[in-house]
């Protein structure tokens, strides 16, 4: 049987965090396997995930995902996952060292941006970012709505 041909870029999106980009300035990206069990694997397929008020750590020489939302899967019976509990993120010993010392840096967080099955695997791509200020989110909601009006105007010449 022949493979799969990848058609849409996002065919295999899970979740993604919209406000990450609006809130922070992502200044770098990895991607990240993630640890998950059993059934939250099977409600992640289900698309059954909220990464908003996410965020990730770096404690003790390893990353962890943090108030990630992965609901609990219909079918589980009482061995279940809890929704909201901490996952390992599997990254190489090197990418940990670095994102520790990005984030040791006053104001510089990891947020997760997107999750998305991979070769079969859940991946969770994490962005190095800073936040934003309120007058750094008006000008970028000014720049996009001026970006808007000129491709209008110049849809019809």
């Amino acid at each position: 049987m022949a493979k799969k041909k990848q058609n849409a870029k996002n065919a295999n999106l899970m979740a993604q965090n919209r406000k990450a980009r609006h809130d922070y300035r992502v200044l770098q990206t990895y991607e990240a396997g993630i640890a998950l069990t059993g059934t939250e694997i099977k409600s992640v397929r289900a698309h059954r995930v909220n990464l908003k008020d996410g965020f990730a750590q770096i404690r003790n020489g390893q990353a962890t995902l943090m108030n990630v939302h992965i609901s609990e899967y219909t079918q589980g019976n009482q061995f279940n996952h809890d929704p909201l509990r901490n996952r390992k993120l599997l990254l190489h010993k090197q990418e940990i060292k670095r994102l520790a010392r990005e984030t040791d840096k006053k104001g510089i967080t990891l947020i997760p941006l997107k999750m998305y099955i991979k070769r079969g695997f859940a991946k969770v791509l994490i962005g190095v970012a800073e936040g934003k200020h309120e007058y750094d989110k008006r000008n970028t909601i000014k720049k996009r709505d001026q970006q808007r009006e000129i491709s209008r105007v110049m849809k019809h010449y």
